[in-house]
């Protein structure tokens, strides 16, 4: 498996984010990014996961709600890539897949447009 500081991890999460275009991160609304060590154990292979309701399916009943949740698994990344630079790239990927989640872009389409 490929070593990595979680602090180093972070800061990749942290540029894949900075690389977002600001018109899109204007939008968002109420999510919070977090990096997690591990997935669940029944899916041990995640390299991140979107929790919450996409802004796609948001009524006027949605207030005062907890934030989404966008994790970044760490774990299964490192094991995944054989090299810092395809963590890098594999990063940028999962992040913006988890936001196009929040904008309520399905699994297929996002695969249709590689980012799956």
């Amino acid at each position: 498996m490929l070593e990595m500081t979680r602090d180093a991890f972070e800061e990749l999460v942290a540029q894949a984010l900075d690389r977002i275009p600001p018109e899109l991160t204007r939008v968002m609304d109420n999510v919070a990014v977090f990096v997690e060590d591990e997935p669940a154990a029944e899916d041990p292979e995640l390299l991140g996961l979107y929790e919450g309701t996409p802004l796609t399916e948001r009524g006027e009943w949605y207030a005062g709600v907890l934030p989404d949740r966008i994790s970044l698994y760490m774990g299964p990344t490192l094991r995944y890539c054989a090299t810092a630079e395809e963590v890098v790239e594999e990063v940028a990927v999962t992040v913006v897949h988890e936001i196009a989640h929040h904008f309520g872009i399905e699994d297929d389409r996002l695969h249709e447009l590689g980012w799956g």
